[in-house]
């Protein structure tokens, strides 16, 4: 899955967002495309294909933690004073 990078003004340009959450999570699902897109090939043994699995499990629950983490950052910007009266996105496949 190929992914535009653009720059935004209002982010600081100092290189300071390598290690930032967002950061990280892109690199987790980058890794974890690739990891799928090497499972799917069919040319993993089955040691290394349980082994990519786990690997994948794990990249999976960081990118969840992740955006479990933006949520809330949503949430106290959105109402500082109150968080905790923010109602909650709607799960993934959810009718809006």
């Amino acid at each position: 899955m190929a992914r535009k990078h653009t720059s935004d003004p209002a982010l600081p340009a100092d290189g300071a967002d390598s290690t930032s959450p967002v950061s990280e999570f892109e690199q987790s699902l980058q890794q974890l495309e690739a990891l799928v897109e090497r499972m799917e090939d069919g040319e993993l043994g089955l040691e290394d294909s349980l082994a990519a699995y786990e690997r994948g499990v794990g990249l999976y629950r960081r990118c969840q933690q992740a955006l479990e983490q933006a949520e809330l950052r949503v949430r106290l910007l959105s109402d500082p004073g109150q968080p905790d009266s923010a109602e909650p996105f709607p799960a993934a496949g959810d009718d809006v």
